[in-house]
């Protein structure tokens, strides 16, 4: 957890690199948005590197709150990791991809922050894979089935939602290959004695993942 003055810093800081590219924002413009000198705003942050670290490192601990509370909701164990992966990268991605920098800040985050994104990438996984096998424990889900494990699982779907966002800009299609990418799963690990609901093919259908 952060401070307030150091939240305070950390959104203004997401602010004008959204609006200014990560490149070419100063530590000037965000002691300015922050509502500080630079020499105070250094007092906090050594350097822009190490700022924009920060900023990643409490936007991923919060992505993952939030994956632990999606995951904890009612609901088949399908739907829950769809949420939670819906709130994974609806909360890091929603400003980011609404700036015109939006590539550029994807690409720092790779280069300057390439081992926080990779330990919360690790942590997701792991919480997800887990949500499947306490579900394959429960008998609500079979791996069998299918020949595969929980984490294979996961990957799987994290890999294919990567790749649907880059296959489709059109929001309906990208919904539409997302919900039976979930159908095709659900049906692939369900007990080999169980019948789908209708319910279930239904949410289905209509699920999808939050914009990113």
């Amino acid at each position: 957890m952060v401070d307030e003055r150091t939240g305070h810093i950390l959104d203004a800081a997401l602010t004008v690199f959204c609006q200014y590219g990560y490149g070419k924002t100063t530590m000037q413009d965000i002691a300015r948005a922050a509502g500080m000198s630079r020499a105070a705003l250094y007092l906090h942050f050594p350097s822009k590197e190490g700022l924009f670290r920060e900023g990643s490192r409490r936007a991923h601990f919060r992505a993952l709150d939030q994956v632990d509370a999606a995951l904890a909701a009612p609901g088949d164990v399908v739907s829950r990791i769809d949420a939670a992966m819906a709130a994974y990268f609806g909360g890091l991605m929603a400003q980011i991809t609404s700036s015109v920098h939006g590539g550029e800040l994807l690409d720092a985050s790779i280069a300057v922050t390439g081992d926080i994104v990779g330990e919360a990438h690790a942590a997701l996984v792991a919480r997800l894979a887990g949500a499947l096998d306490a579900a394959s424990v429960a008998g609500e889900v079979q791996f069998s089935t299918a020949g595969t494990t929980a984490q294979d699982i996961v990957v799987l779907l994290l890999a294919a939602a990567d790749g649907l966002t880059k296959a489709s800009t059109d929001p309906r299609e990208w919904r539409e290959r997302r919900a039976l990418l979930l159908r095709l799963v659900r049906a692939g690990i369900a007990p080999s004695n169980a019948e789908t609901p209708a319910g279930h093919r239904d949410a289905g259908r209509a699920a999808g993942w939050s914009q990113p």
